[in-house]
């Protein structure tokens, strides 16, 4: 799996031979050239082959002009009633089309219903011209954001998905980016989740043929050209786990529904997500030196999920190792030490332990007897050293 899971969130599975156990489904057989399937809620891989090969993503490119016409929305440059303008050269785009004429006044709102529905690259290049002005200057807005965002095997030549040897991607990235859209812009979903859209008398399905089919599927995109193949990156939720399902290079249209219903209902099946605990959960204590209390409280500071193959969460072990304990006064949120997940012995997830409340200085009294004490025992004042807290099976 690449990339490290967010602290707080969750931290999570590291696969990998001798990581978990077998799973209880076999993986099924894909017909694609390059696919990943990943759990977005706690990040993390359940299944890939060829994920990092560079490809033709075609319309998937797609994904990426939309995340910056969502940033302008989300900015405020731009709004979804909009009026954009039609060039003689976006209404004259070969391949997919919204069927848009030159000089035709469009919104924005139905412009992205005709690049994400109909895959229009007509209304691909009018956002285009609206948001950056030429397409030179918004590639490259492109290619920094693909930076940013972690994308490190792909790069963009268009912002339609046309064939262009310096245009490609990754089953891996485009998976990525496809949670990016999920997570920073989710008032904006539903555009990937309508199932057709009518303009200029025409109406056109969307060719995510999943939508509908497949229980928990709400988009996002498909793809096509010749050097690409059929592609497909698909979203579904089925409360609580959340996948993406990337493919490319698959040989048809109705094999592309097949490869990505069979992608879904295998990471449904074979692995489960859990929150294990609570923001804010009392976890453990931990002693306190010179307080007006003995102990402090420690747990996550945020909700933590794993997601794991199904009957393994029954042989996941917790431990919690506390850290030498600083003396009062100890604010809220403060680190003191560290969950270790564990299952058969091998590590899961590291979650740090922080303090769920503060510790005050005890009083003069109460910190000169406890010196006292520690002195008659030990003739100092050292810290209490870490320790290691075994918490047992977490299953829940």
């Amino acid at each position: 799996m690449r990339g490290i899971v967010g602290i707080g969130v969750l931290f999570g599975l590291l696969t990998g031979a001798g990581a978990v156990a077998a799973p209880p489904l076999p993986a099924p057989p894909v017909n694609a050239r390059a696919y990943v399937l990943i759990e977005t809620r706690t990040n993390t891989e359940l299944l890939a082959a060829n994920a990092d090969e560079r490809l033709p993503p075609a319309s998937l490119t797609k994904l990426m002009t939309a995340y910056l016409v969502f940033s302008e929305l989300r900015a405020g440059r731009l709004h979804r009633d909009d009026p954009v303008k039609v060039s003689r050269y976006a209404a004259h785009l070969p391949g997919a089309r919204m069927f848009l004429l030159p000089d035709e006044v469009v919104s924005v709102d139905n412009l992205l219903k005709g690049m994400l529905v109909d895959s229009g690259n007509d209304a691909a290049f009018a956002l285009v011209e609206r948001v950056a002005g030429d397409l030179p200057t918004f590639v490259a807005r492109m290619n920094a954001e693909a930076a940013r965002l972690g994308l490190r095997d792909t790069h963009f030549a268009n912002a339609t998905g046309l064939p262009n040897r310096a245009h490609y991607s990754t089953a891996r990235d485009l998976a990525h980016l496809a949670a990016a859209l999920r997570r920073d812009f989710p008032e904006y979903h539903d555009y990937f989740a309508q199932r057709e859209f009518t303009w200029a008398g025409i109406t056109q399905p969307n060719r995510n043929l999943l939508l509908g089919r497949v229980p928990g599927v709400d988009g996002l995109k498909t793809g096509h050209t010749e050097a690409a193949g059929y592609c497909l990156v698909a979203s579904a939720e089925r409360e609580p786990m959340q996948l993406i399902a990337a493919a490319l290079g698959i040989d048809s249209a109705t094999d592309r529904l097949q490869e990505g219903r069979a992608l879904l209902e295998y990471g449904f099946h074979a692995f489960e997500t859990r929150r294990l605990y609570a923001a804010g959960e009392s976890l453990v204590s931990a002693p306190v030196s010179l307080g007006a209390t003995d102990r402090v409280a420690l747990g996550p500071s945020q909700d933590l999920w794993l997601t794991l193959r199904r009957g393994d969460f029954e042989r996941l072990d917790a431990r919690a190792l506390l850290s030498a304990t600083p003396p009062a006064p100890i604010a809220r949120g403060v680190a003191m030490g560290e969950l270790r997940l564990t299952l058969d012995q091998q590590p899961v997830a590291t979650v740090p332990l922080t303090t769920l409340g503060e510790v005050p200085e005890g009083s003069i009294a109460r910190r000169a007897g406890e010196r006292l004490r520690r002195w008659l025992r030990a003739g100092g004042e050292a810290q209490a050293a870490p320790q290691t807290v075994t918490l047992g099976r977490v299953a829940r």
